[in-house]
Order: C-alpha cells, then sequence, then structure tokens
C-alpha cells in the first residue's frame, strides 16, 4: 500500500507557490494557480489533511541573528548500544546551535549543520560541546563557502 498523496499538476503549483511563499492569502494563491478561490481551498485543505502540506513557518536567516558562519559536521561515533545512541541525539538536540541534525545509514554516522557567530563560535562549540561527549569518534567540519540552493 502506497502512502504517497496523487497530486495533479494544479495541486503540484499549489505545492510549489506556497513552498516559496506560505503567507499567501487563498485570493493570490487561487489567481497564481487559475482557480477560484473556493476550489482552491478546498485543495489546500485537501493537501493538509493527506499530509503533503505538513505545516507552514517562518525561515530565519541566521546570520540577521549573528550567526552567519554555517558549518556541515560529519560525526563518527563509538557506540554499539541503543541508549548511547539515543543519548547522544538528545544531547545534540538540545544544542541551540544546531540547526539541523541526521543520523546517517553508514557512515558518518550523524549529518549535524550548526549555525555560530564565527569560527572562535565554532571552536567553542565544537570543543566544549561536541567533541565533549564520550562516544564521539571523529568530527570533520566543513565550512560553507557560498550557499547556492537552500535554506537561508
Amino acid at each position: 500500500m502506497s502512502n504517497e498523496v496523487p497530486i495533479d499538476e494544479i495541486d503540484s503549483e499549489i505545492l510549489f507557490q506556497l513552498s516559496q511563499d506560505g503567507r499567501l492569502t487563498n485570493v493570490e494563491l487561487a489567481k497564481r494557480v487559475g482557480l477560484t478561490p473556493p476550489p482552491c481551498l478546498r485543495r489546500v485543505k485537501r493537501l493538509e489533511e493527506s499530509g503533503a502540506i505538513s505545516g507552514y513557518r517562518a525561515v530565519i536567516d541566521p546570520a540577521a541573528l549573528g550567526r552567519g558562519l554555517d558549518v556541515l559536521i560529519d560525526v563518527e561515533v563509538s557506540a554499539n548500544d541503543r541508549r548511547t545512541f539515543l543519548e547522544f541525539e538528545e544531547t545534540v538536540t538540545s544544542f541551540e546551535e544546531v540547526v539541523e541534525f541526521r543520523r546517517m545509514f553508514g557512515r558518518p554516522d550523524y549529518f549535524i549543520r550548526v549555525a555560530v557567530a564565527d569560527h572562535a563560535a565554532y571552536e567553542v562549540f565544537l570543543t566544549d560541546k561536541l567533541s565533549a561527549q564520550a562516544c564521539v569518534l571523529r568530527v570533520v567540519s566543513h565550512l560553507t563557502m557560498k550557499r547556492i540552493k537552500g535554506g537561508p
């Protein structure tokens, strides 16, 4: 059984328009996708109820908040038990610098994206928080030169 939500070209355009600007009014959205407002609203509600639209949120620019250094981190851990993995995940999730955190198949074990003010702030994060976790075996940092696509 498939969990996919069947969508047509109009649904696809609704999703595109909302992904570009989640604050569009229904009237403006309907105009952009070539519908009148009532059927457009029905489609949006169906997409929300099906889970195709999982929410609306503000996209925050880290640089505007003094966190302009974006670092991608590969982390390998030395743990074989579930408890250690879960504790590590709970701890890292609580770090305010962490803006994305994924457990990976294979190596590395984790992918973390952090936003910090500068290199000094990253050094503090790396030494005092991330590397201080007993299970951390290896950390490889990748500093972003330029964001080409995605996120702020």
